[in-house]
C-alpha cells in the first residue's frame, strides 16, 4: 500500500498548477490570488535607486493597469527584461496591491514570458 501512496503523491506533485489568465485591467479584482496577468508592456524602467525594475502593463507609469516588479536581488534569476516594451507578456504570481495599484513581484524567469 505504501508504494501506491507514494506514487500517487508524486504524480499529484508533478502536475503543474495552472493559474487563471486574466487581462491586466482586471488584476485589482484578483488580489491575493495566484493568476497569470496578460497584456502589452507600455514601458520598462528602473528606479533611480537601482533597487527595482518595473514592467508596466496596460499603459505607462503612472497610468498603467498593472506592474510586474523585479527587485535587484532577483535580476540574475529573472534575466534582462528591458526588451519587453511593446510586447505582449504573461506574468504569473500572486497579485498584491502597492500604493493603490495591482502588482506581482517577479523573482524567477518562469514568472514572466513574452509571446
Amino acid at each position: 500500500m505504501r508504494p501506491v501512496a507514494i506514487a500517487l503523491l508524486i504524480s499529484v506533485l508533478a502536475v503543474p498548477a495552472f493559474a487563471e489568465v486574466i487581462p491586466a485591467t482586471e488584476a485589482a479584482s484578483h488580489v491575493g490570488q495566484s493568476v497569470t496577468i496578460e497584456g502589452v508592456v507600455g514601458e520598462v524602467h528602473t528606479a533611480r535607486s537601482g533597487k527595482a525594475t518595473f514592467v508596466d502593463i496596460g499603459g505607462n507609469y503612472p497610468n498603467e493597469a498593472f506592474t510586474a516588479v523585479l527587485f535587484a536581488r532577483s535580476m540574475s534569476s529573472v534575466g534582462d527584461v528591458s526588451g519587453l516594451a511593446g510586447k505582449t507578456v504573461d506574468v504569473t504570481g500572486t497579485v498584491q496591491m502597492y500604493d493603490g495599484k495591482p502588482e506581482i513581484v517577479v523573482s524567477s524567469r518562469g514568472q514572466i514570458r513574452a509571446r
